[in-house]
């Protein structure tokens, strides 16, 4: 077990719950059991601390602090976004210690794939199938969990056996993308060093990537912060804080206001909206 002090506010459950990953499970203890790419850990928050465990102990703090985002200012993001607008106060405030959590890339592109008209349990349904047919089984905590196999280890895969893993009208999607990766006609490293326009751009030239899932892929996966992904949750507050309606004047007025941290905005808003009255 390692602990890790906490230098600024993190809230654990609302991070790991508000809708950026799917495959986490969480335990009567209040921790939770989540699966990274090589490997699966058990955070608990005490207090200003994370108690953390993992069947893989190299670098586990470096991967820790890297995937909640742990070492980014988000005091100085916050200041930054309310001063543009100030109407967004109450929802940055509601997510105080909200993280933007930084995914594995592959996983990540699949995912969200598989969220197009898609609800949250049958997204993770989904990825779960996949992992268990494909993935690599790991005994962690009393467990059985399954790693998300890499496109490597999906060569050869048809299309009939992912739409058996529930995925629906999708299957053609995943199966285009597998095999652009495995032929390298794209490269996952690639989209750390485009801008995000040329990111988007490359991304929606697959099938299956429109503007939401590609904004999604660079939020979660390459913490490209000034995208703005816009769902029913913030086309709903928008609406009422903001008065604009169209997916194209939320994405204007979002470039405008908020910048380089639009991502994060975003995140802000669909947290306060989907969650401010459970």
């Amino acid at each position: 077990m390692i602990r890790i002090k906490l230098n600024s506010p993190f809230d654990l459950d609302n991070t790991v719950t508000c809708g950026q990953i799917f495959r986490f499970f969480k335990k009567e203890d209040g921790s939770y059991d989540i699966i990274l790419k090589d490997r699966i850990i058990n955070v608990l928050k005490k207090e200003e601390e994370l108690f953390v465990t993992s069947n893989i102990d190299k670098d586990l703090e470096t991967v820790v602090r890297d995937y909640f985002d742990l070492d980014n200012n988000y005091e100085d993001i916050y200041n930054e976004i309310i001063s543009k607008d100030d109407k967004i106060d109450e929802a940055a405030k509601f997510s105080a210690g909200l993280k933007m959590i930084h995914q594995d890339p592959f996983e990540t592109i699949i995912e969200y794939i598989i969220s197009a008209n898609n609800g949250v349990p049958q997204i993770a349904n989904s990825l779960n199938n996949i992992a268990e047919k494909f993935g690599k089984r790991v005994a962690f905590n009393g467990n059985y969990y399954y790693l998300f196999p890499r496109y490597k280890d999906l060569k050869e895969v048809s299309v009939e056996e992912y739409r058996n893993c529930k995925v629906g009208f999708r299957d053609k999607y995943i199966k285009g993308m597998v095999d652009k990766l495995n032929k390298e006609e794209i490269k996952l490293e690639e989209f750390y060093e485009m801008s995000t326009k040329e990111s988007l751009n490359k991304l929606m030239e697959n099938a299956g990537i429109g503007p939401k899932v590609a904004s999604c892929i660079l939020l979660f996966a390459y913490k490209k912060y000034d995208v703005f992904p816009v769902d029913t949750w913030v086309k709903k507050v928008m609406k009422q804080n903001y008065q604009i309606e169209g997916e194209e004047k939320i994405r204007k007025f979002a470039k405008e206001t908020y910048g380089k941290y639009s991502g994060i905005a975003i995140q802000y808003l669909f947290n306060y909206g989907r969650n401010k009255e459970k």
